[in-house]
């Protein structure tokens, strides 16, 4: 059985429509019905609703409390079986907040996964449940280590920035050459611009 802990922040994969504001908005979880949708073989999840925040508004104080959350759970010795770590972030501040727990968690003992969505559950043509899938699939079968999924690869940080002409995650050039530049996880490569 593998289990893994879902840390969800907000950001634009949990975003729903206001009517009254016409706006897309953190107002309530949506990992629930994302969950739903999932067929999960062998796995348990145990979620925790750390906060409903768009990214582009965490401060290094947010960072600090998922940093110290990660933290407590990976170092909790009465945590049954510690699985991977999954954190639904919003994409654009997911890899300040990588840096930081690459920064703040010197030997992470599981797999921690950041993943987000350019796109709302909500919306058609979203990411989210691909994404998602793929971060919890990750976090079962990578190395110790923190990691950034989306759209089919997965990034070891440090070096992980989002590339806003190309919506998705690459390795910045300068990355170290010594960690590997990415895994391959999705069956091809895609058209479809999301």
């Amino acid at each position: 059985m593998r289990h893994v802990t879902l840390i969800t922040t907000g950001g634009t994969i949990e975003k729903t429509y206001d009517e009254q504001s016409g706006e897309l908005v953190n107002r309530r979880s949506m990992v629930k019905s994302m969950l739903r949708a999932l067929r999960l073989e062998d796995t348990t999840l145990n979620t925790i609703e750390l906060m409903e925040k768009d990214s582009s508004v965490l401060t290094d104080r947010d960072r600090t409390r998922i940093s110290d959350l990660v933290g407590a759970l990976i170092g909790d010795a009465d945590a049954p079986e510690a699985g991977g770590i999954v954190i639904l972030h919003g994409t654009d501040t997911l890899c300040d907040t990588g840096e930081h727990l690459h920064a703040h968690l010197s030997s992470p003992t599981v797999p921690i996964v950041l993943t987000g969505a350019l796109r709302p559950f909500e919306m058609k043509r979203s990411d989210a449940l691909q994404n998602l899938t793929e971060a919890i699939f990750a976090a079962g079968i990578l190395e110790p280590g923190i990691y950034c999924v989306a759209h089919g690869r997965a990034m070891r940080f440090p070096g992980v920035i989002k590339d806003k002409d190309r919506g998705t995650f690459i390795r910045t050039p300068e990355a170290d050459p010594s960690v590997e530049s990415r895994i391959d996880i999705g069956v091809g490569p895609t058209t479809d611009k999301v």
